[in-house]
């Protein structure tokens, strides 16, 4: 993250996002050893297979057929005029939560043979909302902060664009996900479908997310 963070120029909107992603996850490591998290050797895992889905899409960046369809909206509008940071953040927020995270913890669960559902692997999920919480308020915060809030109609609109997407709700979205997607690991026609319908609904979100308003 920090070599990507190095290679984009502060107002590619990439790098929006991955600015918030390693603050939080520089939070998260913090804690692993910090006695923060029951099961430190799971969230350590979920961490990694986390992120790697993240590198996978910067990855195929300069080739656009081969970007997740999640992320193509973020990546596609990445240099867009008229989209605020905040904007590109919350897109990849979105794209990450409400697809890549699912998809982390069935494949979590796979690399050590455990389930959602098993010992304090919730707890220590809903654990991360709070770390995640406070980078979106801090985002939100300096965005609404801005002098020129009041009297700029322009940073008003991308405000209320972006009021109705809330962390909380998409990472208890995404904890749902997972368990469905769980349930179907043994079925590749279902987890396909599955999978597809998580990517577009995915695409969707980040797209009106983006709008230039």
């Amino acid at each position: 993250m920090e070599a990507i963070g190095a290679s984009v120029p502060a107002e590619d909107g990439l790098g929006c996002f991955n600015r918030m992603y390693l603050e939080v996850t520089r939070q998260v490591e913090g804690r692993l050893g910090a006695g923060f998290f029951a099961d430190p050797v799971f969230m350590t895992q979920l961490d990694v297979i986390f992120a790697n889905l993240y590198f996978t899409a910067v990855d195929a960046a300069g080739n656009p057929p081969a970007v997740p369809l999640a992320w193509r909206p973020l990546i596609e509008q990445r240099a867009q005029r008229g989209i605020e940071p905040v904007q590109f953040a919350l897109a990849g927020m979105n794209a990450h939560i409400n697809h890549d995270l699912p998809l982390a913890v069935a494949g979590t669960c796979t690399a050590l043979a455990t389930s959602p559902s098993a010992g304090a692997h919730q707890a220590d999920y809903q654990k991360v909302d709070q770390l995640l919480d406070a980078a979106e308020q801090s985002v939100r915060q300096s965005f609404e902060s801005a002098p020129e809030l009041a009297v700029d109609r322009h940073l008003q609109a991308v405000s209320n664009l972006i009021a109705s997407w809330s962390i909380n709700s998409a990472r208890d979205l995404a904890w749902t996900n997972s368990l469905l997607l769980w349930e179907v690991r043994a079925d590749p026609l279902a987890r396909g479908l599955l999978c597809d319908s998580l990517a577009a609904a995915t695409a969707a979100a980040s797209r009106m997310l983006l709008i230039a308003v």
